[in-house]
Order: C-alpha cells, then sequence, then structure tokens
C-alpha cells in the first residue's frame, strides 16, 4: 500500500525527497550516471566545480536513498564504480528536462535579472559579473 503524500504538507516526508533531488549535485551526478557507470574520478571529471568531500556525500546519500549503487572491486589501488538503481535511472528524464530547460533559459534568466537590478538601481558592472546567478 503506497503512503499518501503532499508535498505542501511541511510534515509530509516527501519534503526530504524533494530536498535530495533538487539539489545541484545529486542533479548532475545522476544526469552523469543516466549515461553508464562511472568511476569515482570520471565522476568527479564529469561533474566540473564538485570538491572530492561533496561528491562523497552526494554519492553516499544516493547510495543510502537507494538511486545508486557502489561496486568496489578488490585491487590495489581500489577500484569503486557507480551505477544508476532502476530508482534511479526512473529520474532520468525528469532531470534531463530541467538541465536542458535551464541550458535553453539561461540567456533569458539573466536578462531577467539584468533588467531587475536595473529597476532596483544597482549599478551594472560587467557583462561577466551581470550574467552571474547566484
Amino acid at each position: 500500500m503506497k503512503q499518501r503524500c503532499d508535498v505542501f504538507d511541511n510534515e509530509c516526508p516527501s519534503r526530504q525527497v524533494l530536498d535530495r533531488i533538487a539539489d545541484k549535485w545529486t542533479t548532475l551526478v545522476i544526469y552523469a550516471l543516466s549515461d553508464g557507470t562511472l568511476r569515482y574520478g570520471e565522476l568527479q571529471r564529469r561533474v566540473k566545480g564538485v570538491s572530492q568531500k561533496m561528491l562523497t556525500q552526494t554519492l553516499r546519500s544516493l547510495e543510502r536513498d537507494g538511486l545508486v549503487t557502489r561496486k568496489v572491486y578488490p585491487v590495489v589501488p581500489p577500484v569503486v564504480e557507480y551505477t544508476l538503481t532502476p530508482l534511479g535511472r526512473s529520474l532520468h528524464k525528469p532531470l534531463e528536462a530541467i538541465c536542458r530547460w535551464a541550458e535553453s533559459h539561461l540567456s533569458e534568466l539573466l536578462a531577467a535579472r539584468r533588467r531587475s537590478a536595473s529597476r532596483m538601481g544597482r549599478p551594472r558592472t560587467g557583462s561577466a559579473a551581470a550574467a552571474t546567478l547566484p
């Protein structure tokens, strides 16, 4: 029997699920693994900007939540591979859509932020600074 959930209820455990999948690193790791099994180093190179500590924490959380499996090969040095579980693979399409949306609409979002900054009387700085999303 499925548990009845309401994401608008602040007591609903589904909020924890939203916290997990809405996390930037979770999204990028799942999206990277959607192409297939990757070793730790390959993941770190693919998800540029993630620290070793954050990648490790993210992978542990994804493994705990049943979204990723971890396989350790008993060799020296150890080889560790990560693969999406069927549950993790079920997130691929929704997260891919979000990633593609972000890429497709970035210029519109940045333009809106520049317009907002102008209305608020903030000085316009160089284009790189104006294009930065917090």
